[in-house]
């Protein structure tokens, strides 16, 4: 059971970092992810931010449909489903510590990583790939978005293109993950309450709906710099929390 100051947390956190991520197309989900693992136990807080931002993206793309490219999104599935399903006969289960140093070491290596290695969602084989690396980055460390910034940066889609494809895409991911971590969740005998999931969803849809004008009245620059200005703060903030919550697993307390 969750008492009110934790109730009133992941509310206020679904509703701002919907707004986010209508607006960016990642940064939202990052900051979510860092707020429901603080609160909740790894498996609980992954599904529940699978519920949300497949609810937040779904509408997203929905509100953006015209700007949709469905090619790079069936290839992108394509390569997402083999990812899925390749970790499920693994069963890979990330611990709170390993999931944060992901988060935060993801968007560093987006950002240095050289353009000759830099993958291109435009090209039906790069999209596959894309979708393979982006699904293992979600059961893993719970988001992708970051990394999945890098394979649009030399797409040639505008701002538009890039919120709508990314925000299908990601639908998917956080679909698969939903029903990754649900079923991890539920063979250890927990559940999502339906009135905190419907709560989650309603609240990530009405964030994600009044991020629209912003879309509208930024500039491509303004999208450009201010994405990665967030990225990276937020990716510093969880480096030095997964490194808090790894060395106080190592080292016994006196």
């Amino acid at each position: 059971m969750y008492d009110f100051p934790h109730l009133a947390t992941l509310a206020a956190g679904v509703l701002a970092t919907s707004f986010v991520s209508g607006i960016f197309g990642m940064a939202g989900g990052m900051l979510l992810m860092g707020i429901l693992l603080a609160i909740m136990p790894l498996a609980a807080a992954m599904a529940l931010h699978g519920v949300t931002q497949m609810a937040s993206n779904g509408w997203r793309a929905w509100l953006w449909r015209t700007h949709i490219r469905w090619p790079i999104v069936l290839r992108f599935a394509a390569g997402s489903l083999v990812a899925a399903a390749l970790l499920a006969v693994v069963a890979a289960r990330p611990s709170k510590p390993v999931a944060l140093l992901i988060l935060g070491v993801t968007p560093f290596i987006g950002l240095r990583l050289p353009v000759a290695l830099r993958l291109n969602v435009a090209r039906p084989a790069h999209a596959a790939l894309s979708g393979a690396i982006c699904m293992t980055m979600q059961l893993l460390a719970g988001v992708s978005g970051p990394i999945l910034d890098v394979f649009f940066v030399q797409s040639g889609l505008e701002r538009r293109g890039i919120v709508a494809t990314k925000a299908a895409v990601q639908a998917l991911g956080h679909a698969l993950k939903l029903a990754y971590f649900g079923t991890l969740l539920a063979s250890d005998g927990g559940s999502l309450p339906p009135d905190l999931v419907a709560a989650a969803v309603v609240l990530a849809l009405v964030g994600t709906q009044g991020s629209r004008r912003v879309v509208d009245l930024i500039s491509d620059a303004q999208f450009l710099r201010w994405s990665r200005r967030l990225i990276v703060g937020i990716s510093v903030a969880y480096l030095l929390q997964g490194s808090a919550l790894l060395i106080g697993a190592v080292v016994p307390s006196a």
